[in-house]
């Protein structure tokens, strides 16, 4: 007499996980890796910040880009190595790679003559260049409560950066630039075919930005000393985790619906900043924080909503 075959064992903690995960609507999914994303990005700004105290932004964006390139190749070399590279959209790679090493050049700047609440704040104008980006180039259809949401949260950046208030400094046009670079960097990102891996949309913009910022590197190179190449080689590395989970954040969700999560870089900036350099925010931030918290909460929880019941109603 043949024995009962055994029981198939349960699935594991990963596995139930990975199925949970799975089951989530896309643009949940992607708010996770862009929330995750945006507090990779504020470590490094903070670095940034501290090293570009003692050498110049370019120097700073160099080192950024060379050692977030190295950090790359390993991922690269299990990929396939050079056929990891094969493109069908070589030119999609190439702006998108020009448009966020122009981001990243003028966010080093901003960074390091602002205080890093407010050159985060000032960013945040990126939806309203996302949301247009996304209607003309992707065919994104934007229900006006996230139109709505989306200018309440941009409210909160003027109350927190108020202009013609004599606050305004010409480093806060460069974080403008910054946002409208992101902006552009973001599109062409959705518009690169989903088969392309995540290793190759990240390699061409490393080797581009690597190339692109290593001139003016050169023009005003300062020796750096042995605590500035630790924190260069982490800016490195931070960098390329974080902008991997960003990329693989706006390939999930839509763009316009990941928009809003980018805000959540305000508060881990205000701490940041608060630890690091002693920027106490006032209470007008705050008052804007708290209506772009209240923006995001509300456009997660809508889209969670829709998500979840599809054959619901339409929005008007």
């Amino acid at each position: 007499m043949t024995a009962p075959a055994d029981p198939a064992p349960p699935p594991g903690r990963r596995a139930a996980f990975a199925a949970r995960w799975a089951a989530l609507p896309a643009n949940t999914r992607g708010a996770v890796w862009v929330l995750i994303a945006c507090f990779g990005f504020t470590v490094m700004a903070a670095m940034a910040k501290a090293l570009g105290q003692r050498l110049d932004s370019f120097q700073v964006a160099f080192f950024r880009c060379v050692f977030g390139f190295a950090f790359l190749l390993p991922f690269l070399i299990r990929a396939g190595g050079l056929t990891a590279l094969r493109t069908r959209v070589p030119y999609l790679h190439g702006g998108r790679a020009l448009t966020g090493v122009v981001a990243m050049m003028c966010g080093f700047y901003a960074i390091t003559h602002l205080p890093l609440a407010t050159a985060t704040a000032i960013t945040f104008t990126k939806p309203f260049f996302m949301i247009v980006l996304a209607v003309l180039f992707l065919g994104e259809a934007v229900r006006w409560r996230r139109w709505s949401a989306t200018a309440a949260g941009f409210v909160g950046v003027l109350i927190i950066v108020r202009p013609g208030t004599g606050m305004f400094e010409p480093a806060m046009l460069v974080a403008v630039l910054q946002a409208l670079a992101i902006a552009c960097s973001v599109t062409l990102v959705k518009k690169i075919p989903i088969e392309e891996p995540h290793v190759t949309v990240l390699f061409y913009t490393a080797i581009v930005s690597t190339v692109v910022t290593a001139i003016p590197a050169a023009v005003v190179w300062q020796p750096p000393s042995a605590e500035d190449w630790v924190l260069a080689v982490l800016i490195g590395g931070v960098g390329v985790a974080s902008q991997a989970c960003v990329v693989r954040g706006y390939r999930i969700g839509e763009a316009t619906a990941m928009a809003p999560f980018d805000y959540s870089r305000l508060l881990f900036a205000t701490g940041f900043g608060f630890l690091f350099f002693l920027e106490v925010p006032d209470l007008m931030t705050f008052v804007g924080a708290g209506i772009i918290i209240a923006s995001t909460v509300y456009i997660a929880r809508r889209e969670a909503r829709l998500g979840t019941a599809k054959a619901g109603p339409a929005e008007h």
